[in-house]
């Protein structure tokens, strides 16, 4: 999985496609992020002691191959279009991604 922590992302198929954020969790294992703003589901949260009962909207993990790399600190990308990424053959730092 190309997709990290941190990178900005937009979504390119799915009810949320076309949005854009960035990514608050990923988990390799299952090739899946979580991405800020999309696929809200809404929670019913239950009022505790002294507090009221609320509806909480958290985002919902998607599957990576539905988003696509759009920005990171490392990659250099124009004007923030989905771009493919590679590692160069000699790295020199462990996260050192370009653009192709």
């Amino acid at each position: 999985m190309n997709i990290k922590k941190g990178d900005k992302v937009k979504i390119i198929s799915g009810k949320d496609k076309g949005k854009s954020g960035v990514v608050l969790r990923a988990f390799p294992k299952e090739n899946a992020v979580v991405v800020e703003g999309a696929a809200l589901y809404k929670r019913h949260v239950k009022g505790q002691q002294g507090q009221v009962g609320r509806i909480v909207e958290r985002p919902r993990a998607i599957d990576a191959s539905n988003v696509a790399l759009v920005s990171h600190l490392k990659i250099e990308s124009a004007l923030d279009a989905p771009a493919k990424t590679k590692k160069p053959k000699a790295a020199d730092s462990a996260d050192s991604r370009k653009a192709k």
